[in-house]
């Protein structure tokens, strides 16, 4: 009897692991409409990542104003908090939705945006601490869906054109997300900026309600027996993940936190340096002690490092140059939240173009030409941004630098998520995403922190227009120089990989 059950037991374990190496796609078999419900939901969580990043940076004055904030420093933590969040938590994300399920943490992301939405307007009858507090609380949100969209997408279609449209419409929500909130965040401020939030709450309660319906069941994962506690922790990885999190969370903590109470004050590079040596550790962690690391370095090759290091200076620089754009036409122009809204309208036709030509182009086109052609167009809008006259026309420097510079942001993205999620086995989905939003995220909360100590440091205290001009215009070039930075790994990756070539042919 013992032998005989050995061997149905035998059985049952390979018959489980055949299931388990045969990919399953469950939207392959979708008809065309559920298929673009489907999407389309998906999408939900790179344009609510967007519209809850414009809500606020168009109208970050009206709201500093009603808690009587009015340094530029301040009123940025008010948007760094939020991409810090993202940024920090997306790794974490993308690994519990590997554990316990892609489509499962999708929802809670959801349901958890919307709750502190809610915080974020009644933190009127509070203070400016519980609306930060609710910020950086909304941003544990898109580290949840962010990934694990980007997840679902990957295990839900087997490689090929779909995959790589799908990918593309999601990149190419992003310029819809933000002039929605953009849009809807002024229309809402002009009554009472709470409802902001609000109405935001609303719709995401309604995008998780209707999530749990519309995508579909998720290829079974591994069958995990019970887990002690300590398997767990290993399973997780929760020692890399804690010095992970803590080292991005020091080291861009003393960079934007450097801007309100400057580099004076001891705390600030005491947190800088403890969070490079934390940073230190958590390689240390993920390179020699985690037996399933949060931070996958078995799949980096040099494609990926170039990608990530184009995607970085290029998301930086798109963070520094939406923001300070901003902050010159409204405080300075004198421009409302309403004409900031359709003074970036550009972004849609320019951004949604470049996020589809991507998905066409990625299988005929190297990744390096097409980060080459997004380098160049972070490069020459952010250039139009630092030299624009103040008080100039619409129709020139401003226009040419929306409708530019959105050619470089959603083609970096598309590219590197494609390429990061052919390079990844399909159960680590989540983790492959969450790099590249961590990159996309924590990049754009990092630059911001250091364009606004540079602003700082060259605006003689802003105290007349002429002076916060100068802090604007300083800020403005670091963007710049970042997008030179982009340019140049960029130019010589594509030169490295004619060099490889050279011999080949020879």
């Amino acid at each position: 009897m013992s032998s005989a059950s050995e061997r149905q037991e035998d059985v049952e374990a390979k018959a489980s692991l055949r299931v388990e190496e045969t990919p399953i796609y469950p939207a392959d078999a979708l008809s065309t409409p559920r298929q673009i419900l489907f999407v389309g939901t998906v999408c939900t969580a790179m344009f609510t990542n967007q519209a809850g990043l414009g809500n606020t940076i168009g109208t970050v004055c009206i709201i500093g104003e009603s808690f009587a904030i009015n340094n530029t420093g301040q009123l940025s933590w008010l948007i760094a908090g939020y991409s810090l969040t993202i940024g920090t938590f997306i790794l974490i994300g993308g690994r519990l939705g590997d554990e316990f399920g892609s489509k499962r943490m999708f929802v809670l992301g959801m349901a958890w945006f919307s709750i502190w939405s809610l915080v974020a307007g009644l933190s009127v009858y509070s203070s400016d601490v519980l609306f930060i507090f609710a910020r950086v609380f909304q941003g544990m949100g898109p580290a949840l869906t962010l990934p694990n969209g980007l997840a679902i997408l990957g295990q839900s279609y087997s490689p090929g054109p779909r995959k790589n449209m799908s990918f593309a419409w999601f990149g190419g929500s992003a310029p819809f997300g933000a002039i929605g909130g953009f849009l809807f965040g002024g229309l809402f401020a002009l009554a009472w900026w709470p409802w902001i939030y609000f109405s935001q709450a609303i719709a995401l309660a309604g995008v998780t309600a209707f999530a749990v319906w519309v995508i579909p069941p998720q290829p079974a994962r591994r069958t995990r027996q019970t887990r002690s506690l300590s398997q767990l922790s290993e399973d997780l990885d929760v020692p890399g993940g804690l010095a992970g999190f803590t080292a991005l969370v020091l080291f861009n903590f003393a960079w934007n936190q450097a801007v309100v109470v400057g580099w004076q004050e001891p705390y600030v590079y005491v947190c800088l340096i403890l969070g490079v040596l934390f940073g230190a550790l958590f390689f240390y962690i993920e390179v020699y002690h985690a037996k399933t690391p949060i931070l996958p370095l078995a799949a980096f090759n040099s494609d990926i490092a170039f990608v990530f290091g184009c995607t970085a200076a290029g998301w930086a620089c798109f963070g520094v140059w939406v923001f300070y754009m901003t902050q010159v036409t409204m405080n300075l122009d004198g421009a409302t939240a309403v004409q900031m809204a359709a003074w970036y309208i550009p972004v849609i036709p320019s951004g949604l173009l470049s996020a589809l030509a991507v998905g066409k182009l990625i299988r005929k086109v190297p990744a390096s030409c097409i980060m080459v052609v997004g380098q160049i167009a972070y490069l020459v809008g952010s250039i139009l941004a630092a030299t624009r006259v103040l008080h100039s026309t619409y129709w020139t420097y401003f226009f040419f630098s929306v409708l530019i510079i959105c050619v470089g942001m959603d083609t970096s993205f598309p590219a590197a998520t494609i390429i990061f999620s052919d390079a990844v086995p399909q159960e680590y989905q989540g983790m492959g995403a969450s790099i590249v939003m961590t990159i996309v995220n924590y990049s754009i909360s990092l630059g911001l922190g250091i364009a606004g100590t540079l602003e700082t440091n060259i605006n003689h205290g802003g105290m007349t227009d002429e002076d916060k001009l100068l802090g604007y215009c300083g800020a403005l070039w670091f963007g710049v120089g970042l997008a030179g930075l982009g340019l140049a790994q960029s130019l010589l990756f594509v030169t490295k990989g004619y060099w490889k070539k050279a011999p080949a042919k020879a």
